[in-house]
């Protein structure tokens, strides 16, 4: 993989509302709400940090293993991945010690599916989130 001398810079806006609760903007993109969970005392049924945090590392994974799969010629049908993260307190500070992919790949007949779990593997492995935080992130794929 050929790496770029590059920068690029990522904007958004946060803004409270009422409550625990804001709304999240970015330049083109449609408004979301965010709140604090309910485990904090939070707001049910809104898009938290931590489920913002875990879902971020999810879609990169998605995402960088679509373009290997892309330079690579796999042919799928399907793709899915659930994501868990675990929130703890360390040291008297809470982080997310860990986060579980569990993508589930469909392939189209005949393919390789060894070629698949190692593509997949690579993608967590350069998943530029994964590489970002310190939390440990594993994978657990299925192949059909």
């Amino acid at each position: 993989m050929e790496v770029r001398s590059k920068r690029d810079t990522y904007r958004n806006l946060v803004q409270w509302s009422e409550q625990k609760r804001g709304v999240i903007s970015s330049a083109g993109k449609p408004d979301m709400q965010v709140a604090t969970p309910p485990e904090f005392k939070g707001h049910e049924g809104i898009w938290s940090p931590e489920d913002l945090f875990v879902s971020s590392v999810n879609i990169c994974v998605m995402s960088t293993f679509l373009a290997f799969a892309e330079r690579a010629g796999l042919a799928f049908t399907g793709y899915e991945s659930e994501a868990e993260g675990t929130l703890e307190l360390v040291d008297g500070k809470f982080q997310v010690t860990t986060i579980m992919i569990k993508p589930k790949l469909s392939l189209k007949p005949g393919e390789d599916a060894a070629k698949a779990k190692e593509l997949l593997a690579k993608a967590e492995a350069n998943c530029l989130i994964s590489n970002s935080i310190k939390s440990k992130v594993t994978l657990e794929a299925t192949i059909e």
